[in-house]
């Protein structure tokens, strides 16, 4: 028979500890160390050592602390627990969800271990797999309002936007906080709920008023709404809470230039790191007809290999083709090509019952209205349409899926960034549909927050002259200055079930209709993660 290990007296483990709660932390390690060394296979030892460690952020001597810990019993979950959140601290993901897998199998009931994992996966774009952990967590635990919120954001991600719902509102009934109703609100945007959306904005900014967030996407609803004063109203006041506010700037900035003021969009796009706002300053120069300091920013991109702007995209080809240069910028430097006309055959036979699904939930649905300066006699719908849970849009978005992809096919030998970069998974950005009466049209612009764009179309009216109601696309518009008025155009004319694929750099408008028929497509944008 072994003899018992030697183990320290239970007062100097309670002298140790006394000592770390009262924030002697240093003291305490150097007395834990000694210890330990004097009880090398003393697991509280070695726990207090490593808490001190840990509390000090000697990471890594912490996590050699509780991995000796494991070499002498490897089944305490607890200590696999400790482990992952430290490797979760040193940016170690890999080793943090290692960790806290091995403490589920030991401990499946490890209820903060399941939100801890759920978290990394979420991190980590694995969102099946946060899912299902952030379910056990609130299964175990159902008053866990964090893993609710963190549930609902995942599901948001990927589309399910009820269900998301659902438990953000979970979340808010353990605990209505700020941030849960800003949340719910985000939801609701996306929904086309914009009334909901506000309501759950303005109960966030009554809890917290200095939430910037919550400001600046309630300015984006009424911006959606064409209210141009309460959204720039908004945007300032989520700057007057944090004025390094990316987006904030970077809607204040698209404001002034929805106004013309270009010259006073440069500050607020110069102040954001958020989305395009560097370029924007771009676009703003060239605008106000400064092509000598347009040119020496757009050089500086391509010095530094950055092609990956849709909006830079369009605006190297515009001042190509103005001053008759070679397009240095890599982006898609012949848009024209990259146009591709096809149709979906599901939609192409009259009698299609998705075709009529489709129609019928367009015109039923109660989806909000986003107001856009562009459209004159019709309407776009608000939120990500093809995201939505109806069957029909579900399907629709299957099928554009497929073509998408034939698309990325046929021109996979480019050396464009548009193709080498073409996104892997193709989700959906944004989506909306577009409902025209007779003397609509759409006119000339750009999907700057898109890759590749598209549009499928469900009902056209008949044409009273030609090209009425057909699809034009070319390298110039949006009031860019023209040297000359040598810019290629080409027209499609659609029919019913056709789809229109095309780098979202290149201007795009609808020719206007006379006929009486309704016209009626889905617009969709596809861009990398």
């Amino acid at each position: 028979m072994k003899a018992p290990l030697k183990q320290p007296q239970p007062a100097e483990l309670q002298a140790i500890h006394q000592l770390f709660q009262a924030g002697q932390v240093a003291l305490a390690e150097v007395r834990a160390q000694a210890l330990a060394s004097a009880f090398p296979k003393s697991l509280p030892a070695l726990n207090l050592l490593g808490m001190c460690q840990q509390a000090q952020g000697k990471l890594r001597e912490a996590a050699a602390s509780f991995r000796k810990m494991i070499a002498l019993d490897p089944n305490i979950a607890e200590i696999h627990f400790n482990l992952g959140a430290i490797y979760t601290q040193l940016n170690d993901a890999k080793g943090a969800m290692a960790a806290y897998r091995k403490a589920l199998q030991i401990k499946p009931d490890l209820t903060v271990a399941h939100f801890n994992l759920g978290a990394l996966l979420q991190q980590q774009s694995q969102w099946q797999e946060a899912a299902t952990h952030y379910r056990q967590a609130v299964e175990q635990q159902p008053g866990y309002f964090q893993a609710w919120a963190n549930w609902g954001a995942v599901l948001q991600t990927v589309g399910d936007l009820k269900a998301a719902e659902q438990c953000y509102r979970k979340a808010l009934e353990i605990n209505a906080d700020a941030l849960g109703y800003f949340n719910l609100g985000t939801n609701l945007y996306d929904q086309g709920a914009h009334g909901q959306a506000i309501e759950a904005f303005n109960q966030a900014l009554q809890l917290d008023p200095q939430f910037a967030d919550a400001w600046n996407d309630l300015g984006e609803i009424y911006r959606d709404q064409a209210n141009m004063d309460e959204a720039v109203r908004c945007y300032r006041a989520a700057l007057q809470a944090n004025a390094e506010h990316g987006r904030a700037n970077y809607n204040l900035g698209e404001s002034y230039c929805l106004g013309g003021q270009f010259e006073q969009a440069i500050p607020y796009f110069a102040a954001s790191d958020f989305a395009d706002a560097q370029e924007r300053v771009l676009l703003c120069l060239y605008k106000t007809g400064q092509f000598d300091a347009f040119k020496q920013c757009l050089d500086q991109f391509i010095a530094e290999d950055r092609h990956g702007s849709v909006l830079l995209g369009s605006l190297a080809t515009h001042y190509a083709t103005n001053f008759r240069q070679v397009d240095a910028y890599g982006y898609c430097r012949d848009p024209m090509r990259f146009v591709r006309h096809t149709f979906i055959e599901e939609l192409a036979d009259p009698n299609s019952a998705l075709l009529s699904q489709l129609l019928d939930d367009v015109k039923h649905l109660a989806i909000a209205e986003r107001k856009q300066g562009r459209l004159y006699y019709g309407m776009q719908s608000a939120g990500n349409l093809l995201q939505r849970p109806e069957a029909s849009f579900q399907q629709l978005a299957m099928l554009i899926r497929a073509k998408v992809k034939a698309y990325r096919d046929h021109f996979a030998g480019s050396d464009d960034a548009l193709i080498r970069r073409f996104p892997k998974a193709l989700e959906f950005a944004s989506s909306w549909y577009l409902r025209m009466n007779q003397g609509g049209y759409l006119t000339s612009h750009i999907h700057e927050e898109g890759w590749i764009s598209g549009c499928v179309y469900l009902q056209l009216p008949d044409k009273c002259d030609h090209h009425e109601g057909s699809f034009e696309y070319g390298t110039d518009g949006d009031d860019y200055p023209r040297l000359h008025d040598d810019f290629p155009t080409q027209i499609v004319d659609q029919k019913v079930g056709d789809l229109v694929l095309f780098p979202s750099s290149l201007f795009h408008r609808t020719i206007p209709f006379n006929s009486d028929q309704e016209r009626i497509c889905i617009a969709f944008d596809i861009k990398p993660a």
